[in-house]
């Protein structure tokens, strides 16, 4: 079995696949201040509610936009796992030429989103990842990464609004029933909801034009499917889209 870890900034999200299929998966908190030991216990705990052990597992990869986490994480694998983590960082295989004028600046799940997309969908496309950012992936018809755009996200937007406004709450992000609200939480959910429709229409068409070409659009992310049903130009959401990124980069460099 192979257990893919993806660490975001606010959570990490966790994979195990039998060759090509995803037969369990987790989403944990990401927290820069536990040891490899605590995460180690946490991943036993999980394991264990399904009913196998660390030693079904003969292969890791982790790809990491924190990277305090990656020393403690790899400890984790070599003391638990008794393995040596396949990482995605510069010189990791996979496939996708970079653009980018310098690609090192690219976050690793943004490369691992492009993987994933190309080897599903083809090209040329666009990735939207609802995540603690919102970040826009442009992929060309060959298979290159050509850079995209980086937008704050949903949930540290609504954050925004109810530490730095006085009178406005902490709000749930679910659809208002209209766009004309009659009390605040509506109106920003509103806002907030219908904002973020609008910029994603409006970034897809603008890449669109500049690519040349109508790409095809898949998103994933927590908000991916809540904002989908109100785009205009997302074709796919796809919830596991970079795990399997993950999974085909390690099946690119397991030799």
């Amino acid at each position: 079995m192979l257990l893919v870890i993806d660490v975001g900034n606010t959570n990490i999200v966790l994979g195990v696949y039998k060759e090509k299929e995803l037969i369990y998966h987790w989403r944990i908190s990401t927290d820069k201040q536990k040891t490899g030991d605590e995460y180690g216990m946490t991943l036993n705990n999980l394991f264990k509610f399904r009913n196998f052990t660390m030693e079904d597992i003969k292969a890791v990869i982790i790809s990491t936009v924190v990277p305090p986490l990656l020393v403690p994480l790899v400890r984790m694998c070599r003391r638990y796992f008794k393995i040596e983590p396949v990482l995605v960082e510069p010189g990791v295989k996979t496939g996708i030429p970079i653009k980018y004028k310098n690609p090192r600046e690219v976050g690793a799940d943004r490369i691992v989103n492009a993987v994933a997309a190309y080897s599903k969908y083809g090209g040329p496309n666009i990735i939207i990842d609802f995540g603690t950012a919102t970040t826009f992936c442009a992929v060309s018809e060959a298979g290159e990464y050509l850079g995209g755009a980086i937008a704050p996200g949903i949930s540290i937007s609504a954050e925004a609004l109810f530490q730095h406004a006085a009178k406005l709450p902490r709000i749930e992000l679910i659809k208002p029933k209209t766009v004309i609200c009659r009390n605040t939480i509506s109106s920003m959910q509103s806002g907030i909801i219908y904002g973020f429709v609008g910029q994603v229409d409006e970034i897809v068409r603008r890449m669109h034009k500049e690519m040349g070409t109508k790409a095809f659009v898949v998103a994933t992310g927590g908000f991916a499917n809540l904002i989908a049903k109100e785009s205009s130009v997302i074709d796919q959401v796809d919830t596991f889209l970079t795990l399997d990124g993950l999974r085909i980069i390690y099946e690119k460099n397991r030799q």
